[in-house]
């Protein structure tokens, strides 16, 4: 996959890949999310995507579902050193699903990269 990372004034960088546009900013006055926010929202969103599939699976409603990420910083604040994603579940929820939902959060892709992180090359290039 190739991603083409642009900058389109002000403090934005946006990165584009196949028809879509991710927009990210920086505070003070931040037009979109920055990026690490939406490094840490790709974490919730994937474990979504396998929550989703595994509930629309066995035909069970997504209503009441929601999925909260908390990200626990270090002492110095300048480090995530936890993430905690909490799938919160309706009254009425099957309990025989409750580890195998858990599970299936579990599964998503970029919390594996995490787990086994890529290595990075960075080099410079003339257009």
């Amino acid at each position: 996959m190739e991603l083409i990372i642009d900058f389109p004034g002000g403090s934005r960088v946006d990165a584009h890949f196949g028809s879509f546009t991710v927009q990210t900013d920086q505070p003070p006055a931040a037009s979109a999310p920055s990026p690490f926010d939406v490094f840490l929202s790709s974490i919730g969103t994937c474990a979504g995507i396998y929550v989703l599939g595994f509930l629309q699976q066995r035909g069970l409603s997504t209503d009441g579902i929601q999925i909260v990420e908390r990200a626990i910083r270090d002492r110095s604040g300048a480090m995530v050193e936890e993430i905690d994603l909490e799938i919160k579940l309706p009254a009425g929820f099957p309990e025989k699903y409750r580890e195998a939902v858990v599970h299936a959060a579990q599964l998503c892709a970029v919390k594996k990269h995490l787990e086994h992180p890529p290595k990075f090359e960075i080099t410079t290039s003339m257009s």
